[in-house]
């Protein structure tokens, strides 16, 4: 179960839930989506923040990335696939590719910038198969 204000990105904005087998077919389906790996609110309460940021980017860039909610049961697992350790994580994507990530809270123009940017990039290996590629 999910603290309030991130049950809300699921129940009024209609964010889906994921799960470790359904992330790929999410990512797949869109131009531009984000992944939100939340963690345990009590121990990382910046997550709450992003609960209520996150909407507004969304808005912010007219619907044309699509975000979905990591469960809690899937979230350590699916995380080695990205290379982040530090919590709350945005985790961003181009037509299911890797593009980057945003964690901890921001100010909002460093969201607005580093979205852009990674929006204008092309997609990159994450930083977890750079470092296994390089062994």
């Amino acid at each position: 179960m999910f603290p309030k204000l991130i049950q809300q990105l699921i129940d009024e904005h209609h964010y889906p839930l994921l799960k470790g087998g359904e992330v790929t077919d999410f990512l797949e389906q869109h131009r531009y989506s984000v992944l939100f790996f939340c963690n345990d609110a009590k121990l990382f309460p910046e997550s709450l923040d992003v609960a209520v940021i996150l909407p507004e980017l969304i808005n912010a860039f007219q619907g044309n990335i699509v975000p979905a909610i990591i469960t809690r049961d899937d979230e350590m697992k699916i995380q080695r696939n990205y290379g982040f350790t530090t919590w709350p994580s945005l985790v961003f994507f181009k037509d299911g590719q890797y593009l980057g990530v945003i964690s901890k809270v921001q100010n909002w123009d460093e969201y607005i910038n580093q979205i852009q940017k990674l929006m204008q990039q092309e997609p990159v290996l994450p930083p977890v198969k750079i470092a296994l590629s390089q062994n």
